[in-house]
């Protein structure tokens, strides 16, 4: 297709008609891939007579191309860019990326960034050339934009990953340097010049990012860039051309360059200028650079901010940097030494007035409320803020020179609090004391611990913040509830305090001010939190739910939910009556703040982040409720919706916190229904396409719909379970692209099914086996091998006969035989087994080697039979003392929990251990709370196991199968006697020949094993007889 034809297609492509524009689109898919076709979109974006609408679609579709195609993921896949095309556009990229207009700029620099990412050093050397050559020549402005693309690759790499950074430097600073002091050295600067600088300052910054290059660390070369930067930072922007915009104004191109000025001296201060280096080259710097320029940089710092003092304009983000940098040099001796002598000018003057409520607030306030309070819980609008530079700054110097600073700046609070109070109402400093309770917020922590200000803090409170929840300005009703919950936790002397200011707290919750509203609930979640008597809270329960739905239906803030989770983890099983309604409104919260991020297609956007929130407040919920099973079939419709739609890619964002309600909906709920078993297929296409990080998380749900709905399982043809179950394991096992510790979850669910379904799928035991050792032959992870020879033993478990017969057919039993005995034997250094460490691992080794013994001497000859007896004996002994050890260990976390529940500063925090780890004195069910607390624990991801990157450690290995299992009620040393005393009943003279060819040593484990066995009978009686009485004193 030449070039005019290919404009003709783009040009349809802006049709008005929806037909045209498919057809159009339609075509240039058909065509991307033919020889020229990427070169001939570049001649039309680059044509200046052509149509710029046209020149726009051809970049849009020319970066997205380029995007996807330029540099193929497999590195064994085919390039559908040819070579000879890919040499045209590098030759030509370069000349016209500068020369198109901005918005089309924007689309090749993206390009340029793609190919410049992929190709170079290897495929591109000459690039560094034509940058070098061109810094020299006419095309200054196209060399620093390719080389800020070009050093901006290398600003996150370190070691031997940076290398090429270097040459970078070497070949181009000289050259960035003499065009940098020119620039300076220009009278009356245009914009285009702040353009230029403005890139230098950038492509410096990736440079010195992670380490300082060689280069710079020259006292003369390191000199010469210190002089022109502080050159730019003294020096006060051109007033003229100064947009008077604020928006534009803060964008400016002048503004901007001092913005990177402070932010690369800033990075140079905190990152390298510290003298506790211990890199003695790094070290060496650091000395030059504290004794040659922190106090100058300090000096211009202190001159910026003095123009916010004279009500001079300074922008938000180099305000906040200034302020970062004085933050940084409080900690050291030398520059605190400059700031003492001004710093009461800097902390009254400066800092404090940057805490007040100002006009610019006010405005907010008034006219977007909810503006006004997504950038007070933003955390990336701090980044921004003054006012947050302003709060970090009075924390480190109270924390870092408290001694000479803290009595002077709460005698400086103090008397604003006084002289408010004095004041009459039309003149009072409204804003200051909006400031001033402020500051007392940030300096809880501190006031907290320090007399004499600890023992006054009730009153302070009293006096100074409850009377603001009554004020006539909105502000400071919303900054008493914020410094309310921040001193929620102190000891009061007299609760009625307590009482009053949560009652206050919860009164804020319907103020007619959106802000107050949501600055009460965040207030709320601290008192909730630290309220030892609930009876305080539980009367407004209903009207706290009530208020807190009507505030979630007009603003997304995760911080609501935060506080919600509180309430609902706090009262746990009283919240059954408002379970149904509260996931309800949770679930509407949801699909609202998911349209919400969808629509603004932001990452980082507040409804995104509260979507997430509302799951995992229903996940509370639903673990709160957790022993009243007839509870989720009410809920299950209302989540169902949400578990369909975000088990697809559309929850790829939220998958880890919906996996966790389908965990607790098929574990929990009565029985399984068959709209719950519509989410099966949803989850194994997940897991085979696109979510095997989430594979530890998928397996939970799959296990509870195998293990608690069998029958199902077993019996459905359409869809067939049991064959997708297949499909996506045997997928998974046999891709050997995927790292050994992805795989993990594979073994525990073919062990799921065989325990699960025993005696129902004998078809299916010989295809799993056979990928088992298919996999076994090629891994390395310890305990991977563990669990691929643990699928063997719940095989053997399942069907002996069976299983033995398969693996001879297959001409494999010696190998996986020798393989698992040779683990068996296998000792750390320390002495202690290698292999198998859980309880279970040798739980599950020890039922799959004893279901060998009946077996005849046709298929288990006589010195097999003794080894494997041998190997379980070792096995049960191992077994015996690691759960003895871990009932000890058991007994004195009990001690340390009652230790810690005795104590009162740390009720709360004792409180919310017991309930974690379900220990519940009102329970009639401790064992199952428990194990739904574990459980729990599980579903949520907080899984020791899956997580273990390092099996080989010394460290202490958790058991993890803390769900239900067929085999929780078998003990192993009962079978094995059990098992032992058939052989004997069926086959005397094998038995005594057994028993013969054992020596003392194992001889006295047998008779121990069998002593054993016979005490857990009578434990096992025991138990059942307890839960059996407890089951008919419940009923």
């Amino acid at each position: 297709m030449d070039v005019h034809s290919l404009a003709v297609i783009l040009q349809a492509a802006l049709s008005p008609n929806p037909h045209e524009r498919k057809a159009a689109e339609d075509s240039l898919n058909q065509f991307q891939y033919t020889p020229q076709h990427l070169v001939r979109m570049l001649q039309i974006i680059v044509d200046g007579n052509c149509d710029l609408a046209v020149r726009q679609v051809a970049s849009i579709h020319f970066k997205n191309f380029v995007s996807k195609n330029w540099s193929p993921h497999d590195p064994d896949e085919q390039s559908k860019i040819l070579p000879g095309d890919k040499d045209l556009i590098r030759q030509n990229i370069l000349v016209f990326v500068v020369q198109v207009p901005p918005l089309l700029r924007v689309q090749l620099g993206e390009c340029l960034k793609t190919i410049i990412y992929s190709d170079y050093p290897e495929q591109w050397p000459s690039l560094l050339h034509w940058v070098k050559h061109n810094l020299q020549d006419q095309q200054v402005y196209g060399a620093l934009f390719v080389l800020r693309l070009l050093s901006r690759k290398y600003e996150f790499k370190s070691d031997e990953e940076r290398t090429p950074v270097y040459h970078i430097v070497e070949e181009t600073f000289p050259h960035l340097l003499s065009i940098f002091n020119r620039l300076v050295q220009v009278d009356n600067p245009s914009i285009e010049v702040a353009d230029l600088i403005k890139l230098i300052c950038k492509i410096f910054w990736s440079s010195i990012y992670l380490e300082i290059p060689k280069q710079l660390f020259d006292p003369s070369v390191f000199n010469a860039w210190m002089v022109l930067l502080l050159n730019i930072l003294e020096r006060p922007v051109p007033s003229e051309g100064e947009p008077s915009d604020p928006d534009l104004r803060k964008s400016w191109g002048w503004w901007k360059v001092k913005k990177w000025t402070v932010h690369i001296l800033n990075r140079l201060y905190t990152r390298f200028g510290d003298l506790k280096l211990r890199n003695p080259e790094n070290k060496a710097f650091a000395q030059m650079f504290q004794k040659n320029f922190a106090a100058k940089i300090m000096e211009c710092h202190l001159n910026l901010l003095n123009v916010i003092r004279l009500g001079g304009y300074l922008p938000d983000r180099v305000t906040n940097l200034t302020l970062q940098y004085l933050s940084n040099s409080v900690s050291k001796n030398n520059t605190y030494a400059l700031l003492q002598p001004r710093l009461d000018v800097v902390l009254f003057e400066i800092i404090f007035p940057l805490m007040c409520f100002n006009d610019n607030d006010q405005k907010l306030w008034e006219e977007d409320p909810h503006e006004y309070v997504r950038k007070g819980y933003d955390i990336i609008e701090d980044l921004y803020s003054p006012r947050t530079a302003a709060m970090d700054f009075v924390s480190e110097l109270i924390r870092k020179r408290g001694k000479e600073n803290l009595q002077k700046f709460v005698l400086y609070i103090v008397e604003i609090f006084k002289r408010y109070d004095e004041t009459p109402a039309e003149y009072k400093p409204y804003r200051q004391k909006d400031g001033a309770l402020l500051a007392i917020g940030v300096l809880c922590d501190k006031l907290k611990q320090t007399e004499p200000y600890k023992s006054e803090l009730e009153r302070m409170l009293v006096q100074h913040v409850f009377p603001e929840f009554s004020s006539p300005f909105g502000h400071l009703r919303a900054k008493a509830a914020w410094v309310a919950g921040q001193y929620a936790h102190i000891s009061f002397s007299d609760m009625n305090n307590f009482r009053k200011a949560l009652q206050i707290v919860v009164a804020g919750m319907r103020d007619p001010e959106l802000p107050v509203r949501v600055d009460s609930v965040f207030a709320l979640r601290s008192f909730v939190e630290a309220c030892k008597d609930l009876d305080e809270i539980r009367p407004m329960l209903p009207q706290l739910l009530d208020e807190f739905f009507k505030l979630m239906n007009e603003i997304e803030n995760e911080d609501l939910v935060f506080t919600l989770e509180t309430i609902v983890d706090k009262f746990g099983e009283e919240m059954a009556p408002y379970a149904l309604g509260l996931c309800q409104n949770l679930a509407a919260a949801f699909w609202k703040c998911m349209n919400t991020a969808e629509a603004d297609d932001e990452a980082d956007d507040p409804g995104a982040l509260a979507a997430v929130g509302c799951l995992r407040a229903i996940s509370t919920i639903l673990e709160s409720v957790s022993s009243l099973p007839h509870l989720f079939v009410h809920i299950e419709p209302t989540l169902l919706p949400i578990m369909r739609r975000m088990l697809t890619t559309d929850g790829q964002e939220v998958l880890e916190e919906v996996l966790e309600i389908v965990s607790y909906m098929t574990f929990f709920s009565p029985s399984i229904s068959l709209d719950m078993w519509t989410l099966w297929p949803l989850m194994t296409e997940a897991l085979g396409e696109w979510a095997i990080d989430f594979f530890s998380n998928i397996l939970v749900p799959l296990d509870n719909f195998i293990s608690r709905s069998t029958t199902h399982f077993l019996s459905c043809k359409e869809p067939d379970y049991q064959q997708s179950l297949w499909n996506v394991i045997s997928s998974i096992m046999g891709d050997k692209n995927l790292e050994d510790n992805d795989i993990e979850p594979a073994p525990k669910l073919i062990e799921v099914m065989l325990l699960n379904c025993r005696g129902q799928v004998d078809h299916w035991v010989e295809p799993y086996i056979r990928i088992t050792v298919e996999r076994l032959r090629v891994t390395e992870r310890p305990y991977l091998k563990c669990l691929l020879i643990q699928v063997i033993a719940d095989a053997l478990y399942y069907n002996s006969a069976l299983t033995l017969n398969i693996l001879h057919k297959l001409g494999i039993a010696t190998e996986v035989f020798n393989h698992w005995f040779q683990m068996l034997q296998q000792t750390k250094k320390s002495g202690t087994k290698a292999n198998f460490k859980r309880e279970h691992d040798k739980k599950i080794c020890c039922l799959g080697l004893t279901s060998l013994l009946p077996l005849p001497v046709d298929q288990l000859p006589g010195e097999a039979l003794e080894r494997v007896f041998k190997a379980t004996l070792d096995l049960l002994v191992a077994y015996k003392d690691q759960v003895a050890e871990a009932s000890k260990e058991e007994e004195v976390e009990d001690i340390d929990d009652m230790g810690s529940f005795q104590s009162d500063d740390e009720d709360d925090d004792a409180d919310a251990s017991d309930k974690e780890m379900g220990v519940d004195a009102e329970d009639g069910d401790e064992a199952s709370s428990a194990r739904h607390k574990k459980f729990a624990a599980q579903a949520s991801g907080f899984h020791s196991d899956d997580e273990d990157d390092d099996y080989d450690s010394d460290d202490d290995f958790s058991d993890d199968e803390i769900l239900q299992s067929p085999i929780d009620e078998v003990d192993p040393f009962v079978f094995f006697v059990d098992t032992i005393k058939a052989l004997q009943a069926s086959d005397p003279l094998r038995f005594q020949n057994l028993t013969q060819t054992l020596d003392f040593h194992f001889q006295a484990l047998a008779n121990g094993v069998a002593q054993h066995a016979e005490q857990r009978r009578v434990e096992i009686e025991k138990e059942k007889l307890e839960k059996a009485s407890a089951v008919r004193v419940a009923s």
